[in-house]
């Protein structure tokens, strides 16, 4: 696991080095450089497979033609690697990057279907002579891994994080609008967006080529139903034992290091399921990690239930009890780890920091609500499709009115009074409306009101939610399979995992994510509904109750029967919470009224100083919950400790820090 990053186009080798010091904590143990004419390329290593100095980066072919820097886990290089063998390729090294390099050089761009894992690389490939050179940049299935990229001039840029991208003195620093009014309706930003209007995010599953100077953006996998056609009418028993196999195998695969491993543990279904495989598996006690409060949030806290399944399978199990003091002493580095801001990732940051302490690799759960119709939403848009097809005249007459609702011609009014009513006309039909209304911070019709008004000219505000979807890539699936891939392509990529991997980075750690191997992808969207969603006991239309009450991850926690508790179907269904309520109005009360007072906000110049003041005094006044402040505030603190450093301590003319707000 690593930091990535390169110039391809006249660059002084400075750039890079800056670009690689930036983001050592993404790799400390090892870095390096590759120059040649119009290219650098350059690497910060966290040794995970093959820790000598064999697996040092930029690493090149034998007769160095093509160069690669590769941040991730390819679980399936050793049987790559021994089919190449045998096609007459030798190796240096036992690492997986070797072998992901080697096979782009038999396969050619093909290579990354053969692939089975987590990264983000380049390939700079120099085989068609001078002037004929090509760089690939290419990022794993699932969106696991981030690569970011940038063009300044002539230049072409990329890089794992943010903070290096803006290391080199290149990027232009100028906040994106529509970026902004993203991150406020749902938390998080939609890729291939970015917070900045100069750095886009490549897509998962594609492949970005520049060559003769020109760029072409390739998709190289998608998600599909009924990749495995021989499940639809198997009896269920087979099929819970199929789930099984292939969640075994995957654990397997990714328990290969050589490096301390560790699993984070909730005591959710899924954390603990992958911690019993991964203690079968195991010939010492796994060493096991979870987050729980004192009593700021002891109402919240899950840690018992982690402790009991950390004795019932036998771990090495850590808790770590995080305080609002601790919060206090670390909000500036969580949010410049983020590398962008988001209105997630605490947890995340201090499990991560607590792994570090004992290993160097964490297994995380991450996923199995995905694939196995985990999370409320699920249940929900399967009902709304049901009750359309019970009652097709009212289905009818409602998307009528909520077609005209969401006229584009409507947008400028949800800043205004009647923003409730349109509001309403536009939720009341369609799947891909409703969807997005599943899970947002302010919404549409509040992120309008509390972007500045220089932003509201530009940020397209108002703008129909539905029509800011990118990842509906199942469209004629049934209900619970295009929210799945919906969930992957949205929440899932551009919170979940991207939080992830910068704050367990920021700590060096790698987390792996075994529900997310494409086998799983393709095993778990080749099952019936039922499977996943329902059963006998299931009590419709009930957003909480146990497991079995509600028949979420039916076949998951039929997988784990037999290496999990009795019981373990009855344990409440309920999301991962914190104390954020008591730590804003407590510890963190001095960081919130600093960051949104009115002379920091109307300085920014993001959000208008009347509503976050009257969102502020709301909330501290207990009646307004904190994702909302919270959000305001770690945007703020994002842009003070990553956006405002300076650009280019080289003195090359581009230290001096832009105008935030587009003209």
């Amino acid at each position: 696991m690593c930091g990535i990053c390169g110039i391809l186009g006249d660059a002084p080798p400075w750039r890079v080095e800056r670009m690689v010091s930036a983001m050592r904590h993404r790799g400390p143990d090892d870095y390096g450089v590759f120059r040649d004419d119009g290219v650098t390329l350059g690497m910060a290593r966290l040794a995970i497979i093959d820790i000598t100095s064999l697996g040092h980066q930029p690493m090149g072919t034998p007769d160095g033609s093509i160069h690669i820097v590769y941040n991730g886990e390819a679980y399936n290089f050793r049987s790559e690697g021994e089919i190449l063998r045998k096609k007459g390729y030798s190796f240096t090294s036992t690492s997986d990057t070797e072998v992901v390099l080697r096979m782009y050089e038999h396969y050619g761009d093909d290579f990354l279907n053969r692939l089975r894992g987590m990264f983000a690389l380049a390939l700079y490939d120099r085989r068609k002579g001078k002037g004929r050179e090509r760089l690939l940049l290419a990022r794993d299935p699932i969106g696991i891994k981030p690569l970011l990229y940038a063009r300044a001039g002539s230049r072409f840029l990329f890089s794992s994080e943010i903070k290096s991208l803006l290391a080199s003195g290149l990027v232009d620093r100028n906040i994106d609008p529509e970026a902004v009014r993203l991150l406020l309706t749902q938390g998080s930003i939609p890729q291939p967006r970015t917070i900045l209007s100069a750095v886009r995010m490549l897509p998962p599953a594609h492949r970005l080529i520049v060559e003769n100077g020109t760029e072409r953006l390739e998709r190289y996998w998608k998600m599909e139903t009924g990749r495995r056609r021989d499940l639809r009418d198997r009896p269920y028993e087979e099929l819970v034992h199929e789930v099984r196999s292939a969640l075994e195998e995957s654990v397997r695969l990714q328990m290969i290091s050589d490096v301390p491993l560790g699993a984070f543990l909730s005591g959710g279904v899924d954390s603990s399921l992958l911690v019993a495989m991964m203690s079968r598996m195991s010939d010492h006690k796994v060493k096991t990690f979870s987050v729980g409060f004192g009593a700021e949030g002891a109402h919240m806290d899950e840690t018992d239930d982690a402790e009991r399944i950390a004795k019932f399978i036998g771990t090495d199990h850590k808790r770590v009890l995080v305080t609002g003091k601790d919060v206090r002493d670390r909000i500036v580095h969580i949010a410049s780890s983020l590398d962008q801001p988001s209105v997630d990732g605490v947890n995340s940051y201090f499990v991560s920091l607590a792994a570090r302490q004992e290993v160097t690799v964490a297994i995380s759960g991450t996923g199995g609500d995905e694939l196995f119709a985990g999370y409320p939403w699920f249940q929900s848009m399967a009902d709304a499709c049901e009750d359309d097809r019970l009652h097709p005249a009212a289905a009818a007459a409602k998307g009528a009115l909520a077609s005209f609702s969401r006229s584009p011609f409507f947008d400028p009014w949800l800043a205004g009074s009647l923003r409730k009513r349109i509001e309403k006309g536009r939720a009341l039909s369609g799947f891909l409306p409703r969807y997005a209304r599943c899970y947002e911070i302010f919404g549409t019709r509040d992120a309008a009101k509390y972007l500045s008004h220089a932003l509201r000219k530009v940020a397209r505000i108002g703008r129909e939610p539905a029509r800011d979807i990118l990842g509906d890539e199942l469209p004629g699936a049934n209900p619970v399979d295009r929210v799945t891939a919906l969930c992957l392509r949205g929440y899932t990529q551009n919170q979940l995992l991207r939080d992830i991997d910068a704050v367990s980075m920021a700590h060096s750690l790698e987390v792996r994510v075994p529900f997310l191997d494409p086998v799983l992808v393709d095993l778990a969207l080749s099952l019936p509904s039922g499977a996943k969603l329902g059963g006998p006991s299931r009590a419709r239309g009930r957003g909480a109750g146990s497991y079995r009450e509600t028949g979420a991850k039916r076949i998951l926690v039929d997988a784990g029967r037999g290496l999990l508790p009795e019981g373990m179907d009855l344990q409440l269904k309920r999301g991962f919470g914190m104390p954020f309520d008591s730590w804003l109005s407590g510890p963190l009360k001095d960081v919130l009224e600093d960051v949104l007072s009115s002379a920091a906000v109307r300085a920014r110049g993001l959000f208008d100083v009347e509503e976050v003041g009257g969102l502020k005094e709301a909330f501290l006044r207990g009646r307004s919950g904190w994702a909302r402040p919270w959000l305001l505030m770690m945007t703020e603190l994002w842009c003070r400790e990553v956006l405002d450093l300076p650009a280019d301590p080289k003195g090359s003319g581009a230290g001096s820090v832009p105008s935030r707000i587009p003209n």
